[in-house]
């Protein structure tokens, strides 16, 4: 490859080149190293473009001495699919010697994939050792994700999918049942499926509670992933001030952390309810879950330091053509 030629990555080479286990590791040292502040990154900056329209900016740097670039991405209504969103845009990065640009890659397939591994980094660190069942909340594109990822941290027998629409639950099930070496089930009633769930990933672009404080159990662990600003929220505020709050940015949390904001809101939780960052959890400075009945969140509202750590791992790793 020529000293300044781009290495480009589109969809396919993403999901080809990026693999869970991988990107999983990936992501645990980012996270690890943005607590221990050795990344520098902004806060996401969005620019609305009308109704349900965004373009967002995510800058930032692995370190001074390592890859740093941006993502950019437009969040637009999807025409395929009523009442949902994709995320379409690029990560580019740059190299720390002449800050040339090296890299561009489809954002949307890496933010599947990185955030899927996130909610994996967050779930081996808070999930109970002995947890059993998955519930999956949602029927869009981060479900088929956290169904590879997930299954990498923990020995669940059993994994639920519920949805709106249970035909779309139950696609997903026949067709992913094939790749997950786990029974795989549709939940038609929600409520009995947080009855039974360790481990509940909530994955949707709802505007209002799905999921309810009295309907989980004590022990479980809940990852909320749906939300990624200010306004929506998955969950309600009862389960969010019954529940040991870990998210993935302090700062980040308490700018965007939507089913946080609202609690703080409401009065029922103040800034010190965010415990710790994951990275703290994973560098041993914080303790994660404390006791087998606790109920723990983990947050992720997803950062640039994920993303660019996942892209340069994918160009990395990528053979020379």
């Amino acid at each position: 490859m020529r000293r300044d030629e781009l290495k480009i990555f589109d969809s396919e080479a993403v999901a080809s080149g990026l693999d869970y286990p991988g990107c999983i590791r990936i992501v645990s040292e980012a996270m690890q190293a943005l607590s221990a502040g050795r990344t520098k990154q902004l806060l996401r900056t969005m620019i609305h473009m009308g109704e349900g329209r965004t373009f967002a900016q995510m800058p930032g740097a692995l370190a001074d001495d390592d890859m740093f670039g941006a993502k950019m991405i437009s969040v637009f209504p999807d025409p395929a699919r009523p009442g949902s969103r994709r995320h379409r845009g690029v990560v580019m990065l740059f190299e720390p010697d002449e800050g040339r640009p090296v890299c561009i890659a489809d954002a949307e397939e890496i933010t599947h994939i990185r955030t899927a591994a996130a909610t994996a980094v967050g779930t081996d660190a808070l999930a109970r050792p002995d947890a059993k069942t998955l519930l999956l909340v949602g029927t869009g594109g981060q479900v088929r994700t956290h169904l590879q990822a997930l299954p990498l941290v923990r020995d669940f027998d059993r994994i639920l999918i519920w949805g709106r629409h249970p035909e779309k639950a139950q696609a997903i099930a026949d067709e992913e049942g094939a790749r997950v070496a786990v029974p795989i089930a549709v939940a038609y009633d929600l409520q009995t499926a947080c009855g039974e769930a360790d481990v509940i990933c909530t994955l949707t672009g709802a505007k209002e509670p799905l999921v309810f404080g009295d309907w989980i159990r004590p022990g479980t662990h809940v990852n909320l992933v749906g939300s990624s600003g200010p306004g929506p929220v998955e969950v309600d505020t009862p389960l969010v001030a019954k529940s040991r709050f870990i998210a993935d940015s302090r700062a980040s949390a308490l700018d965007a952390a939507a089913e946080f904001l609202v609690a703080r809101e409401a009065g029922a939780v103040s800034d010190d309810h965010i415990v710790a960052e994951i990275g703290e959890v994973l560098l041993g400075q914080i303790e994660g879950r404390r006791t087998a009945e606790e109920i723990t969140i983990y947050k992720s509202l997803g950062h640039a330091v994920q993303d660019l750590a996942a892209t340069a791992h994918l160009y990395r790793s990528a053979p020379e053509q």
